[in-house]
């Protein structure tokens, strides 16, 4: 009787231990793949053909304004608004890390010959659990604007400061090295700006205005984008808004207008100057 209960018990604590070990085996196999995973980067070339689709559908005029980053782009809905008269492209795709926007740059940014280009990225990058550092992030945004400018090296570009959040906070201290490097770097470099977006997501106090961030506390709200927009938008009509251009065609006016300019020009020889044809007699 007694070797029968026995039995009885050993079989369902058996059971446990081999479904205990089965579930450890499943949580390490999902580390391990969500490890390689983040280590690996996501596959965006969906995202790209994406892209490249709806410009065949829709053409976006040549010279524009692209913006160009990771999800805190890709989720302005209201960008293009938000931004007019300027034209704007929005090219921002999901969780993009500064090594992404590298590797699709001649096709989302190049491919549309901009007058400029405005870029967020180093968010995803020192986010918790990556190896890379700030001085890595810098690096990454040079070989952005090289490579840009290697193709349009008339084209601006704009950098905009990696922002604080309330789910990265812990990450902030890295960020701001990175900011500063970056900072640092756009002034050494012609045609290129650094727009500082996170100094005044802070308040009086030197806290971080939670109002500015969706319910993740990772990405901003409405409130956040008008914020950025009052920053960004100024800098960007100052050198390609309409009163820019009109005040260069003003210029050009003036410029044939002026008396020197409405003197008869002689681009004939001398010895031409006799025709009969000629203004001198």
């Amino acid at each position: 009787m007694s070797q029968t209960i026995s039995l009885l018990i050993r079989r369902p604590l058996a059971s446990f231990i081999v479904f205990a070990i089965c579930l450890a085996a499943l949580a390490g196999h999902s580390y391990f793949f969500a490890s390689t995973a983040f280590a690996q980067g996501q596959d965006w070339e969906p995202s790209i053909r994406a892209f490249e689709a709806q410009d065949k559908v829709n053409p976006p005029k040549s010279g524009g304004i692209v913006f160009a980053g990771s999800s805190s782009f890709a989720r302005w809905e209201t960008l293009v608004d938000e931004m007019k008269p300027l034209d704007v492209i929005n090219r921002g795709f999901g969780g993009s890390q500064y090594s992404d926007l590298n590797q699709y740059a001649k096709r989302i940014v190049v491919a549309y010959h901009p007058r400029a280009v405005v870029v967020y990225e180093g968010d995803n990058d020192l986010a918790a659990g990556s190896s890379k550092t700030p001085e890595s992030v810098a690096n990454e945004a040079r070989v952005f604007v090289q490579s840009v400018h290697a193709a349009l090296p008339e084209t601006w570009i704009y950098i905009l400061s990696i922002k604080p959040s309330k789910a990265r906070w812990n990450e902030w201290p890295k960020m701001k090295a990175a900011n500063s490097m970056i900072r640092d770097f756009a002034g050494t470099q012609q045609r290129v700006q650094y727009i500082d977006v996170a100094s005044d997501m802070f308040d009086a106090q030197g806290k971080l205005r939670a109002d500015l961030f969706a319910e993740d506390g990772l990405h901003p709200n409405a409130k956040c984008y008008a914020l950025w927009t009052s920053i960004i938008k100024p800098v960007l009509m100052e050198r390609f808004g309409p009163a820019k251009k009109a005040g260069q065609i003003k210029t050009l006016h003036r410029a044939f207008e002026s008396p020197s300019l409405r003197q008869p020009i002689e681009l004939l020889p001398a010895w031409r100057a006799k025709e009969p044809w000629s203004r001198e007699a």
